[in-house]
C-alpha cells in the first residue's frame, strides 16, 4: 500500500495547503417534544472533508475526487490528515501524472 499527502492551492493566499481535522463533528438531536442530551463525535471520511473545501482551494472538489478514485481513494489518516492510499508506485506516478494534466500546479501528491 502507497500513502500520498495530497496538496491544494489555497484560494486566499496561494500557498500549498492540505485540509486537517482539528476536531470531529458533533453531531446531536433535535427533538419536537423532549430534549436529548446524546450526541456523537464523528469524524469526517476522506472525500467529505475534501468537498467540505469548495471555495477554499482553487479547483472543485468534487472534480479532484473523481479523479483520485480512477488510482486510489481519499483517507483521513489518524483521524486528522488527508492523504490518497493507492495499491503501487505505478498508481502514485500515474496519479500524479493525471494531477499535472488536469489542475496544473493546482494540485499535487507527494509519497509519506
Amino acid at each position: 500500500m502507497i500513502r500520498a499527502k495530497i496538496w491544494f492551492r489555497c484560494a486566499v493566499v496561494h500557498d500549498p495547503v492540505s485540509p486537517i481535522i482539528v476536531q470531529p463533528a458533533l453531531i446531536g438531536w433535535e427533538a419536537k417534544q423532549r430534549q436529548i442530551d446524546l450526541t456523537i463525535e464523528r469524524a469526517f471520511k476522506g472525500d467529505e472533508l475534501l468537498r467540505r473545501m469548495k471555495g477554499w482551494i482553487t479547483v472543485d472538489p468534487a472534480k479532484v475526487i473523481e479523479v483520485v478514485n480512477e488510482f486510489g481513494r481519499l483517507r483521513v489518516l489518524d483521524d486528522k490528515e488527508l492523504i490518497v492510499e493507492m495499491e503501487d508506485r505505478a498508481s502514485f506516478d500515474n496519479l500524479k501524472k493525471n494531477l499535472l494534466s488536469t489542475f496544473g500546479n493546482e494540485v499535487d501528491v507527494e509519497l509519506i
